[in-house]
Parts: structure tokens; sequence; C-alpha cells
């Protein structure tokens, strides 16, 4: 009985100097519980594409100040800020215009711009357009191909001729190119036919033609000739400037207004004649 009283004794003190004697190993701290984030992605806001307008590319585009479109290369690419003046022709999705950046000058003549019959009814003269593509050169005459073009909501301006009278013969004459211009007092002179005899106008710049065709017409000022034309595409048969060209008489003094297309050397395009 006593053997077994001594050895509870014994088992209940070891247990008591286990709980209350230090370990020689260091207790093991628990690792903090991770924070959970949400992993639910706040919902894109509900966008009404029916109020949605697309953005205008024309915005990226560098406008240039005319000048610096007169000292780009050919083949540069360019874009200007223009009013239309006059619509030359459209063909097949494509159409050329007569474009100036003020009235005191900055003319544009823009070759084969894709658009489509409803749009080209719509540019009206005086519009405003954005117009970029590159600039090129077809015997002189500067052109911007490759065009694309924005309207821009501004007030139309459609502008006078300038008078380039003065400037007729002189290297000055070409910094109006493409502008709406007028030369006047001008003088009927004959030119040749395709046969070399004179006659008051010809069809086509060679006299090959017939009606319908450009018309060729000579005029001069201070005893220089110069040769105008009457563009079928712009203003052809029936219209008032071709048959007032057609009925032009050597000897009449004349005002003229046009646009100065420029094919190796000055071919001003006239839109208008007034016998004096």
């Amino acid at each position: 009985m006593k053997k077994k009283l001594a050895m509870a004794l014994a088992l209940t003190c070891a247990i008591a100097m286990t709980a209350c004697g230090g370990s020689s190993a260091p207790a093991e701290t628990a690792a903090p519980a991770p924070t959970t984030e949400s992993t639910v992605e706040e919902a894109a806001p509900v966008v009404d594409e029916s109020v949605v307008e697309a953005a205008d590319p024309s915005q990226d585009l560098y406008i240039m100040e005319y000048d610096e479109y007169v000292t780009a290369e050919v083949d540069d690419p360019v874009c200007l800020d223009v009013y239309v003046q006059a619509k030359q022709s459209w063909w097949e999705d494509k159409a050329s215009i007569y474009a100036q950046c003020s009235e005191e000058g900055g003319g544009v003549f823009i070759y084969n711009m894709p658009i489509s019959q409803e749009d080209y009814d719509a540019l009206v003269p005086g519009t405003k357009i954005r117009v970029n593509g590159f600039k090129a050169d077809f015997s002189g005459e500067v052109e911007i191909q490759d065009a694309e073009y924005t309207v821009l909501d501004e007030e139309p301006q459609v502008f006078e001729a300038i008078d380039a009278t003065e400037f007729l013969g002189t290297d000055t004459l070409i910094d109006y190119q493409n502008c709406y211009v007028s030369f006047k007092d001008m003088t009927v002179e004959a030119i040749k036919d395709a046969d070399g005899n004179e006659a008051n106008y010809i069809y086509n710049w060679d006299g090959s033609g017939a009606d319908g065709d450009d018309l060729y017409f000579n005029v001069s000022k201070d005893g220089t000739t110069y040769t105008f034309t009457v563009e079928s595409y712009l203003t052809g048969a029936g219209t008032d400037v071709y048959e007032a060209v057609k009925a032009l008489e050597v000897g009449q003094t004349v005002d003229l207004e046009g646009f100065l297309y420029w094919y190796e050397g000055a071919n001003p395009h006239i839109t208008s004649v007034t016998v004096k």
C-alpha cells in the first residue's frame, strides 16, 4: 500500500515539474492568418453606344501653314485646312477640287480624292475641310494626292478673284498657283487650228478635238500672248463660259476669271468671260 502511494506521489511530482519547467527549445510562434483581398473586380460602367461620337482621326494630324506646304518635298505627307472653291469633276467615287486657304491666296488642287456621290454633292463651294494626303507634282502642277478629308464646322467662305494681271510673265505668278484669279483688259488673239489656219479658239491643245472637249484660246497683254483654257471637266459644253469663249472675236477686250492651273507653265482654267 505504501509502495503504491509512493509511486503515485512520484508520478504526480514529475507531471507538475514538466508543466512548470522551461523547455530548452523555443516555443514555435504561430504565423498570422493571411489577409484575404477581395477578388471581385469592379464592374465596368455601362456605356450607351448610341450617344458615343466617333473619334475624329484628323485631330491627331499636324496642321500645316501654307508656307510649310509650299516648302514640303514631293511625296511628303501634308495636311491643310482649306475652303472648297470649285469642284472640277467626280468619277468612280473620286473627285478633283480647287480649294484655297484665305482670300489672300494659298491655292490647293486636290486630285482624285475618294468621296461618294452623295458626299460630293453636299461638298458645296465655301465648305471648310481638313485635307491630308501626299504632295505631288504633275509637270509643274502641285497637288495633293491620296487625300482624305474632314468637313469642319466653320462659316463657309467663297473668295473673290485675286487680280493677277500684273504678274503675267513674271516669276511671281506661280505664287498664286491654283488660286482663283482674274486677268483684266486682255485682248483676244487668233490661235492656229490643226490645219495651221487662224481661229478664234480650238478644241484641245492641238485642235484635234470636237465640241465638248477642252477649249483653248489666245489673249494678249502689253504685246505678249498667252494661251488660256476652258477645262471641260470643270466648265464643259453648255456652261456660260464655254459658250462665251466660242463666241469670242479676235480684237475684243475681255476680263477673265478662273483657277491658275499649271502645266509646264501657267495654264489658267477660265470660268468667267466678260466682253468689254
